[in-house]
Formats: C-alpha cells, sequence, structure tokens
C-alpha cells in the first residue's frame, strides 16, 4: 500500500469517529426519574430555567433529548464530498441544546452571560427556556406546547412564522414524537416528586 493511501485511510477512519463525542449520556434515556437520579445536576438546572423562564421540566427534557440525546458535546455528523471527504459539518450546532454559534451569541448579548459554555447543564437549560420565553412572547406558543416550541426551536421562529415546518414531513413526526416524550417525562416526574 502506497504512503498516501494509508494516510488517506487513516484521515477517513479518523474523520469517522469524530462525531460521536467524549461524554456519555445517561443510560435508560426513556425514563425521566432516571436520567435525573444518574445526573442530579440536571434537574437543578431544570428547575432554575423553569423557574426564570416558565418552560416546563418536561418540555426542556423533551427537547434537549430530541436535541442531544443529553450529549454535552453532541455535533452534528460531518459533509462530505464524493461521499468520502469530510467537509465540515452540517451546521455549527453543538452541545446539549444543539444551539448554532449565532444563536448562541444573540442569548449570550442578551443575558449579559460572556462565559456561558454550551456543554455546560445549566448554560444549556437556560438557552432552552430563554429561546422558548421569546418564542412565547414573540409568537403566543404556550411553554406547555412541547410540540410547536420544538418546531420553532428547530425552524427559528421565522421559519416557524413562515410555516417552513409544513413542507417537511419528517420533522412534523418529531415534533410529534417530542410531544410524546413530553406528557411521558410529566407523568414520570410526577411518580418520582422526591427529585422535584
Amino acid at each position: 500500500m502506497s504512503r498516501l493511501f494509508r494516510a488517506l485511510v487513516i484521515v477517513l477512519l479518523a474523520a469517522s469517529c469524530g462525531g460521536g463525542g467524549g461524554t456519555s449520556a445517561p443510560r435508560n434515556l426513556d425514563n425521566a426519574c432516571s436520567i435525573l437520579q444518574q445526573r442530579p445536576g440536571y434537574i437543578t438546572a431544570f428547575r432554575a430555567a423553569e423557574r426564570k423562564w416558565g418552560v416546563p421540566v418536561h418540555v426542556q427534557m423533551a427537547s434537549m433529548y430530541q436535541e442531544s440525546k443529553f450529549k454535552s458535546d453532541a455535533r452534528t455528523p460531518f459533509r462530505y464530498t464524493l461521499g468520502v471527504i469530510p467537509m465540515g459539518r452540517q451546521s455549527s450546532a453543538y452541545g446539549y441544546s444543539q444551539a448554532l454559534d449565532g444563536t448562541w451569541q444573540e442569548y449570550k448579548d442578551d443575558q449579559g452571560r460572556r462565559s456561558a459554555r454550551r456543554n455546560n447543564i445549566r448554560d444549556a437549560a437556560d438557552f432552552m427556556g430563554w429561546y422558548m420565553a421569546e418564542s412565547n412572547r414573540r409568537l403566543g406558543i404556550s411553554l406547555n406546547d412541547a410540540r410547536n416550541q420544538y418546531l420553532a426551536y428547530h425552524e427559528g421562529r421565522t421559519g416557524f412564522s413562515r410555516g417552513s415546518y409544513n413542507r417537511k414531513a419528517w420533522l412534523l413526526r418529531v415534533a410529534d414524537e417530542v410531544a410524546a416524550r413530553s406528557i411521558t417525562y410529566q407523568s414520570q416526574l410526577a411518580a418520582c416528586r422526591r427529585l422535584r
């Protein structure tokens, strides 16, 4: 094998491993109580965001599950040219909340939180609460409406206003799944009150 070919194989193998990240998600992501027992810091973060912004814990958790599966360093997959040459990530989304660079900067500027980090659960939960509270204020989406809050979160408020999600059957399905997970998490959280 030529050196060039070996080098290309090594680069491609390293790139294919780069999207997974180094932090593990909690086990049993279908059980809100289990998640919070494994990561006690999460409930503190979600409660703080709920108190500050009014977004219920179960809505935050269902959205965060969909965005990152609770992985602090989650990133979007790589894009490839010719099916093999990595050309960067699909977007700048990063962290628990999968906030884009520009939206994260808007949040930091608006809230005066220059040191906020997307891979910090408290900062990510606060960001999510801030974003959803703004969607409530600007678009009238109830803070309890996990489906439409998720659509506005995914598409951006302008996209949501234009109904861009209506052309994306896959996204409507995902939003329905977020809503169903939110209801499941809500009932589970009611049963494990000692965590709350």
